[in-house]
């Protein structure tokens, strides 16, 4: 499938952010995951096996949540890099003295295998690919047919009052843009996804100090604009960006993206077009006429 990356992506920054340790999932990330989750409700499939993609970005406080809500389906736990993978390990393993230890389907912590999955679960991580569409591809080949997809990213008014402050200072964009939930619908479909639904909400978030603000980004992710600044900046540069957000109100809007798609059954080959001259089509009936003569 021919793939175009996002023009606004750097690839080598988005590979160093991937590259990064783990950190504890941010709240904004755990609070897009519950209400993606409140969202299973309305889906009476069950699926015997599910994959938790990039839970330790995602979201290792909605892992409880899915395995609560689906306790006798087998889990894939999947993280690209090996320190993710023994991070999560750590936080989502049961105690030995919880009894359902020994009840519960088996969690692997591993990449799931193609066709191996009914559900797919990626909280907030696609807007961080290099290229989503690669990515979107692994999702459709881990999922068996009539397998579903969730996932959530985020939308282009994100970090509107940040974008508005930096363009009015003459800076370069504080992010990478944030691609439309209608261009991600038309991506599932080339992916081979079906039916795609999509949604959108906005959440604003409140600080009491431009330093906790800043906090809360770079928690987030990170600026992969291949035009943002080219080297680190100074004391005096942080002390204006903290004077100026003084000056406005403390919040910034998320534009949360969420989607749902499934997996159909592959489509029959059509062969292709035979034509034919009108003695060729008469020699054909006249030998099938001989042939159904003859005993």
């Amino acid at each position: 499938m021919p793939t175009q990356r996002p023009p606004t992506i750097d690839p080598q920054a988005a590979q160093r952010w991937q590259q990064m340790p783990p950190a504890l999932s941010p709240w904004l990330h755990e609070e897009v995951a519950r209400r993606m989750e409140e969202r299973l409700a309305w889906i009476k499939r069950q699926p015997e096996s599910w994959a938790h993609w990039d839970p330790v970005r995602g979201g290792l406080q909605a892992h409880a949540l899915l395995a609560q809500r689906y306790p006798h389906a087998e889990c894939f736990v999947a993280e690209a890099r090996k320190e993710n993978a023994q991070y999560a390990a750590k936080q989502i393993a049961k105690p030995w003295w919880q009894p359902t230890r020994w009840t519960d389907k088996a969690t692997h912590f591993a990449l799931p295998g193609e066709g191996s999955v009914q559900m797919l679960w990626a909280n907030m991580t696609l807007h961080m690919a290099a290229d989503p569409q690669v990515l979107m591809a692994q999702w459709h080949r881990a999922l068996a047919v009539d397998g579903f997809l969730m996932f959530s990213c985020l939308g282009p008014d994100t970090l509107q009052e940040l974008r508005g402050l930096y363009q009015a200072l003459g800076w370069p964009a504080p992010s990478h843009d944030f691609t439309d939930m209608h261009d991600w619908g038309d991506m599932l479909g080339a992916a081979g996804f079906a039916e795609p639904v999509m949604d959108m909400e906005r959440i604003t978030l409140t600080f009491e100090t431009p330093q906790r603000l800043l906090q809360e980004l770079r928690g987030l992710g990170r600026n992969l604009q291949p035009q943002r600044f080219s080297g680190l900046r100074g004391r005096q540069w942080r002390e204006q960006l903290h004077q100026e957000l003084e000056r406005l109100p403390l919040q910034l809007t998320f534009e949360v993206i969420y989607g749902h798609a499934f997996k159909p059954a592959p489509r029959l080959t059509v062969r292709a077009e035979t034509v034919l001259s009108l003695a060729q089509m008469r020699e054909t009936l006249n030998q099938r006429k001989t042939f159904s003569r003859n005993p």
